[in-house]
């Protein structure tokens, strides 16, 4: 994949660097690893991943999170970064400041190998968000419930799993429920992407699954290109 990097990136105003602080934020206390920052012409597309199987045989869907913000300045850039890096810059920025400099130690984040179709995305289904945090709530706390104290990471990693790889209940429309896992309500609900009385749409290109609400984006990856 080639890369073309610049030294930062200039944000929109003052609320989209608050939005992608908020993002970063939310990202870390669910997956504390790295994030693509893609930019093309006048839009950042920021992906996150909040769940993937940790060892080989895993049941744990591979769920990513996308939000797209606006940039005052062109760029063309596509590298992954650590969380950390980019929340410690953004901390430092003032509250003026909208140049985000870009962090020059890259990952290597096998999630963020493969990029979700640009195109041919075709709505599939809806889901109210109220069934959507319900279901990451009920997910928590089952997994809360079921994990004793003091477990093996093998235990939790099969918990999750079993969690939030089962279908997602309440959808409305042609989608088959066994295509969407709970993970993805999880995602939704972590990163922010929800809230009560609002209406999201379920999206399917190829393989590829998308959730998508007012706030945000949920990418569902297809295990065979893991």
């Amino acid at each position: 994949m080639a890369i073309t990097t610049t030294g930062e990136l200039v944000l929109a105003d003052a609320g989209t660097v608050a939005d992608l602080r908020t993002f970063v934020t939310r990202a870390r206390t669910a997956d504390d690893g790295g994030i693509r920052l893609q930019g093309a012409g006048p839009v950042l597309a920021a992906y996150v991943c909040v769940m993937r199987a940790k060892l080989l045989g895993e049941g744990t869907p591979t769920i990513l999170g996308l939000r797209t913000m606006a940039l005052a300045a062109p760029a063309d850039i596509d590298v992954t970064v650590s969380l950390a890096s980019v929340a410690d810059r953004l901390a430092r920025m003032g509250e003026d400041e909208t140049a985000l400099p870009v962090p020059p130690m890259t990952l290597n984040e096998s999630w963020a190998a493969v990029s979700a179709p640009r195109g041919g995305w075709e709505e599939v289904a809806t889901v109210g968000a109220d069934v959507l945090i319900k279901a990451a709530r009920d997910g928590v706390r089952q997994i809360g419930q079921t994990i004793p104290v003091n477990p093996g990471q093998l235990l939790v990693n099969n918990v999750r799993a079993a969690v939030w790889g089962r279908p997602l209940d309440g959808l409305d429309g042609d989608v088959a429920t066994t295509a969407v896992p709970a993970g993805a309500a999880f995602a939704a609900y972590a990163l922010g992407f929800v809230a009560p009385g609002e209406t999201g749409a379920v999206f399917r290109s190829n393989r590829w699954l998308r959730l998508s609400t007012p706030r945000g984006h949920v990418l569902v990856r297809p295990t065979a290109v893991l």
